[in-house]
This record gives structure tokens, sequence and C-alpha cells, in this order.
């Protein structure tokens, strides 16, 4: 396997083929990263997008009968809306990262930060799926994050 790069213009004005071109590509490749631009031009403005995918990898099969979960109907009002945060803070991140968000933490490992009421590293190591990596690149943020947010109860750490 290889890494290799595609290259898409999406014209702002006529974009449907574009989107769909890139669409098919994304779901028919395992992505590694993806790089975008808008690029303004009073003619024809546009987003410049790079894909950098493995060659020769299979895409990753998708997952059957994992019925997807609507977060706002299991967790609390305000439980939510630690989680809407949670999940902003991870799209810029991965966005900054060039990485899917799912890579940083899904939204099960997050609704779990949240519910468990982690307000330390360890308590975040102890999250099924998160090792010691994430702890240590994103541990901190999401520590804090809590710790704000969700302060933890009276007599606790």
């Amino acid at each position: 396997m290889s890494i290799q790069f595609k290259f898409f213009h999406i014209s702002i004005r006529n974009h449907q083929e574009a989107e769909k071109d890139l669409n098919g590509f994304l779901r028919g490749h395992v992505v590694v990263s993806v790089h975008r631009e808008f690029v303004a031009d009073p003619e024809n403005s546009f987003w410049s997008i790079v894909v950098e995918y493995l060659e020769g990898a299979s895409q990753p099969p998708v997952r059957q009968g994992k019925k997807r979960v609507d977060y706002k109907e299991v967790l609390s009002p305000e439980d939510f809306s630690v989680f809407a945060t949670l999940r902003e803070w991870r799209k810029q991140a991965a966005e900054k990262a060039g990485v899917p968000v799912y890579t940083i933490f899904t939204n099960e490992q997050l609704a779990t930060i949240i519910t468990r009421r982690v307000h330390s590293k360890t308590d975040l190591r102890a999250i099924e799926g998160i090792g010691a990596a994430r702890v240590e690149k994103y541990g901190s943020t999401i520590v804090q994050f809590m710790r704000e947010l969700l302060p933890p109860a009276t007599g606790s750490k």
C-alpha cells in the first residue's frame, strides 16, 4: 500500500457534478487526510481539495445492524449541552490535525466522558478505546472542559 493524492476543484457556481465525483471517490477509498482551501475569484470561486489516501487498501466494511444513537434523547439537557460543546471542540481539533473526528474521540466516548463525569486523566484512561496516546494528547483539554462545564459535586476530587 502506498499513499496517493487526488485533487478536486469544486466550483461554487456549478458544484453538483464535482460533489458527486468527490463523494464517490471518498466512499471507495481509505482516506488518510483531506486538505481544503477556498479560492475567492470574482469570476469563479472554488474549493480546492486534496485527498490523501491509501492506494490498494480496501475500504473498511460498513457496520450493519448497529443502530445510530440520538444523544439528544439519551442524555439530559445539561449533559447534551456539554456533549455539543465537546463535539464542536472535537471538530475543530480534527480539522486542525487533518484527521476524521472519530480519531479524536467517538460520539460514544464523548457521551461516556460526560456521564461518568470525567475530571482526571485517570478517569479518561478508564474509558474503553481511549489509550495513553489520546490521554496524553487531549486529556488536559477534556479535563479542563469537564471541570468548567460540569464541575465535580462538592466533596469530590
